[in-house]
């Protein structure tokens, strides 16, 4: 490659790491080129899976600020970048390389933070961003239920006393208990 193919190479590589939630290097080392489109096709369009020249995609990582991923430039590399949800790619990563142990995760970086391909696999098993959304929103609503329950208590209380007050003014006591009518013991002494 020419030298401004080179830097126009690396440029992009740079923008793509900058524009990215995540990136997943993986090696891709025996793998067909339908496999590959495969691979692509099941990451969607939350990721591009791009197959890269280690040395440029390492200037260019360390261009775009991420450093910790320099040991994992060894061998045929390609990276997906990931835009979407990073659960998602990377469960279609994990996934993908059950079917094809050809596929290997190197590792990544997730949000500027160095992933290992345990801490990618983990990622994985997590459950969509929308799923933990909308457990966290059934959580909240459960909790607001449960505080708005404990405060109108007293005031449920407070009615339900008011309502036995005024029952009991109705029948004509004015809150003096009725006196209790005398017990004939004359019988039980026989």
């Amino acid at each position: 490659m020419a030298r401004p193919d080179k830097a126009a190479a690396v440029a992009e590589i740079t923008d793509k790491f900058r524009a990215s939630n995540a990136a997943v290097l993986t090696e891709y080392r025996g793998l067909t080129v339908k496999q590959v489109k495969n691979l692509r096709r099941s990451l969607g369009e939350n990721a591009q899976y791009a197959v890269v020249k280690n040395t440029l995609t390492k200037i260019a990582a360390n261009e775009a600020g991420i450093t910790e991923l320099d040991d994992l430039f060894a061998g045929p590399t390609a990276v997906a970048f990931v835009t979407g949800d990073p659960v998602e790619s990377a469960k279609a990563l994990r996934d993908f390389a059950k079917d094809n142990p050809a596929l290997i995760i190197k590792g990544g970086v997730l949000d500027g933070k160095a992933l290992t391909a345990d801490e990618i696999k983990k990622l994985a098993d997590l459950e969509s961003r929308e799923v933990l959304l909308a457990k966290l929103a059934g959580g909240l609503k459960a909790s607001m239920a449960k505080a708005a329950a404990t405060f109108q208590a007293p005031l449920v209380e407070f009615a339900r006393t008011a309502e036995a007050l005024r029952a009991k003014v109705e029948q004509g006591g004015a809150g003096t208990p009725a006196p209790a009518e005398a017990e004939d013991t004359t019988e039980a002494a026989e």
